[in-house]
């Protein structure tokens, strides 16, 4: 009881200092960008993990950070967290240089690593309080800090559990609570999800998406639903790279001449695939969701953005199959994901 008391008084002074210290933050930048990053380089003797990428984050702004496994993401992170020196670039948080001003610039930064160790037998709260003297907090200072990132992470009902015994739902969020003390406007997340069930990934996802507005966070993930239900804006990075950066929607519109039309067709697979085939501006034929036995939605991809349904319904249904639904599809994030990667290893190849 007597904690409940201090979460309903302190947190407003704790915020409020957090606020100030963002505002005073973006008005020394003279671009707004809260972490800006030029010409980055990071290599492992002869394997260069990341090829020379540029890109800025503003204050308040979601980033994800969006790409296959092995594409660099986890690398970039550690660099932006000042985890690992760049081998060449240059990377500025809250206009402090990672290298040259280090400690300035990772006071701002709270950072969940993918594979963060946890003290299994320690509780939840003593567990935090140990983080928080790690980052240089004692006293009134740690416990306003701990007592409000329990209750941003609503773990204040298992604060005295050990954290071996919690779901791993709740470990994540352990996990970040721990990137979360000392309020940093600043917010590096690799991987925040990965392993978690469906209701536990739209938890942690929610604590996230509130945070649009109040902190910076770049979000690292190879999870499409993750960037276009989180983000404000995405980088696709792949080998290195980065080979497209927008908003969800921007990168989806970007790609108005590549369009998909859903068909639901009865009839022996390989003879509706055949028939497809041959309507002029078809690109590709995948069959997809099976209703029955010969039943099944083929997703038709187009050359380009022309409305081709009245050629299909015609062919399909002049050469005798039942077709049951029809359906004009624009581009998902998705579609935009699996072009560029791999139209970016086609020109690898080539």
């Amino acid at each position: 009881m007597e904690s409940g008391l201090e979460i309903e008084s302190k947190p407003t002074p704790e915020v409020e200092r957090g606020a100030s210290a963002r505002s005073r933050i973006a008005a020394a930048l003279s671009d707004g960008s809260m972490i800006e990053v030029r010409n980055l380089i990071k290599s492992y003797g002869s394997n260069q993990v990341v090829d020379g990428i540029s890109f800025r984050v503003n204050e308040g702004e979601i980033l994800g950070f969006l790409g296959p496994n092995g594409a660099g993401k986890s690398t970039t992170m550690r660099v932006l967290a000042g985890f690992t020196p760049p081998t060449r670039g240059e990377v500025r948080v809250g206009g402090h240089d990672i290298c040259r001003a280090s400690v300035q610039a990772r006071r701002l930064i709270g950072y969940l690593p993918e594979n963060i160790p946890l003290y299994r037998n320690m509780s939840v709260r003593p567990y935090l309080e140990f983080m928080a003297e790690i980052k240089m907090l004692s006293g009134v200072k740690l416990r306003e800090s701990v007592d409000h990132v329990l209750v941003e992470t609503g773990l204040q009902e298992v604060s005295m559990r050990r954290i071996g015994n919690l779901s791993k739902g709740f470990r994540q969020r352990v996990c970040l609570a721990q990137a979360l003390l000392g309020d940093p406007p600043v917010l590096i997340l690799d991987e925040p999800t990965v392993g978690l069930d469906p209701r536990q990934i739209s938890e942690v996802r929610g604590l996230i998406r509130e945070m649009a507005g109040k902190r910076t966070v770049i979000l690292s993930t190879h999870i499409l639903s993750e960037v276009s239900m989180t983000c404000g804006k995405v980088i696709i990075i792949n080998r290195g790279r980065i080979e497209a950066q927008g908003s969800p929607e921007s990168l989806v519109t970007g790609f108005r001449d590549a369009r998909f039309i859903l068909a639901t067709v009865s009839g022996a697979a390989d003879s509706v695939i055949s028939s497809l085939r041959k309507v002029a501006g078809v690109a590709d034929i995948t069959r997809e969701c099976v209703s029955g036995p010969e039943t099944a939605e083929y997703r038709i991809s187009l050359k380009g953005g022309r409305d081709i349904r009245s050629q299909i319904a015609a062919t399909l249904v002049g050469e005798g199959f039942m077709l049951h639904e029809l359906q004009s599809q624009g581009m998902t994030l998705e579609d935009v994901f699996l072009r560029v990667i791999t139209r970016q290893q086609t020109e690898s190849d080539s």
